[in-house]
């Protein structure tokens, strides 16, 4: 005949005092509180595995923080388990796991590994500019969320007032990083499926707009505006730097003394600061040149060319130029990375080749074998290129297309 247990009370759970050895009192199937010598109390549910049927202790929980009453429904809850042949013990331990990696998977965990990775892919300003947006835009709502809980109306709901404000291309930019991040989470295992893949179709595409120009024959007025205007001279020098160059505004801003090769009168910028990852190389034309005395007049000792001015330690900032185009009364007409458009179009015009002129905007040739021999037979076609480039900026600065001019003493 089966020992029958009387439950416990509240009181004599409070009052069990210890003793010099543990001892149990019992609540009946399978429930017992555990009475340590150092007066700790547990909750120890004993039953048998299923299948094999061997014996098995659960803890449960301490008391008081876990009372008679809530130990009493985790026993319930344990046999419902074991009423279909699932052990409580393991069930528990999975569902630990769970939670654990519910924390540690979530979206502003994995975004911070995206971020990780973004900043060896890229330049760490375009990595920033793109955690700036997350975290702006979408971290407050997905930060704590794990991945596998992310579905697409969650995000639709999210990007839509973006949207509705016009900002396409942030909304553009947004679902291809959010994109990134879930694509992270399933090459890890953490979920099967990026059901946000096609979210972006959702949403108008952004209309293309080319970068603000002015017409070849405007040069000789951009020339007068560099000359007049009230600019820091490291700014009037970093605006004409860019011209001559034919560089994008970031490659201009972040040049670098050790980058400068005066022998072979060339400027050789490293792949890791150019958009497309392969290193650049720049004839140095007379006017370049002579405008490199000038620079090294402020910036001799220093690690840039163009130094912030309110730090001399770091670069100039990408967006000088543009800020002094806008106070030359340039705005809306003509932005920094204008003044590649404007001598690609002065170039292509004058009747240069094309392929060279490309070749001098670094501009990546998809055709592998095409690439190889630009690199080798370009350099010195280009080298002719950016010397009448130079001469064409110095005649315009005297109002002039068509006269050689290479004074740039004038407009420094």
């Amino acid at each position: 005949m089966a020992k029958i247990i009387t439950p416990l009370s509240p009181t004599q759970v409070k009052q069990a005092k210890a003793r010099e050895k543990e001892y149990t009192l019992a609540d009946g199937n399978g429930l017992q509180l555990r009475v340590r010598p150092n007066g700790s109390k547990l909750w120890v549910l004993k039953y048998s595995q299923p299948y094999t049927k061997k014996r098995t202790n659960l803890g449960l929980g301490k008391y008081p923080e876990v009372t008679l009453a809530q130990a009493r429904n985790k026993r319930k809850e344990a046999r419902e388990l074991l009423a279909q042949d699932i052990d409580p013990k393991i069930h528990k331990e999975e569902q630990s796991l769970l939670k654990k990696e519910a924390i540690e998977n979530t979206f502003g965990v994995l975004a911070l590994k995206w971020f990780d990775l973004k900043l060896t892919q890229v330049k760490e300003e375009t990595a920033n500019h793109a955690w700036r947006g997350l975290e702006r835009h979408v971290l407050p709502t997905l930060a704590n969320m794990p991945l596998d809980k992310i579905k697409p109306k969650t995000v639709i709901t999210l990007l839509t007032p973006i949207a509705n404000k016009g900002s396409l291309e942030t909304v553009k930019r947004l679902c291809r990083n959010i994109n990134e991040v879930m694509r992270l989470g399933v090459a890890q295992g953490i979920i099967e499926v990026n059901y946000l893949a096609d979210i972006t179709k959702l949403f108008p595409a952004a209309k293309k707009t080319n970068m603000a120009t002015i017409k070849p024959e405007r040069l000789p007025e951009l020339m007068a505006a560099i000359r007049e205007a009230n600019l820091l001279r490291t700014t009037r020098c970093l605006v004409l730097w860019q011209l001559h160059t034919m560089t994008r505004p970031i490659e201009a801003a972040t040049a670098r003394w050790h980058d400068i090769d005066l022998e072979n009168k060339v400027w050789v910028i490293p792949a890791e600061q150019m958009k497309m990852k392969k290193p650049h190389t720049i004839p140095l034309t007379e006017q370049t040149l002579l405008l490199l005395e000038t620079i090294r007049s402020m910036s001799d000792g220093k690690e840039y060319l163009f130094t912030n001015h309110r730090d001399p330690t770091k670069h100039a900032n990408s967006q000088s130029v543009n800020m002094a185009l806008k106070r030359m009364g340039f705005a809306g007409e003509l932005v920094s990375h204008g003044l590649r458009a404007l001598a690609s179009t002065t170039l292509n015009e004058q009747g240069f080749d094309p392929d060279v002129i490309e070749a001098a905007l670094a501009h990546v040739d998809k055709n592998e074998v095409r690439r190889a021999y630009n690199r080798a037979e370009y350099l010195e076609r280009r080298r002719k290129l950016m010397y009448w480039w130079s001469a064409h900026i110095s005649n315009a600065q005297n109002g002039m297309l068509n006269k050689s001019n290479k004074g740039l003493k004038a407009v420094i």
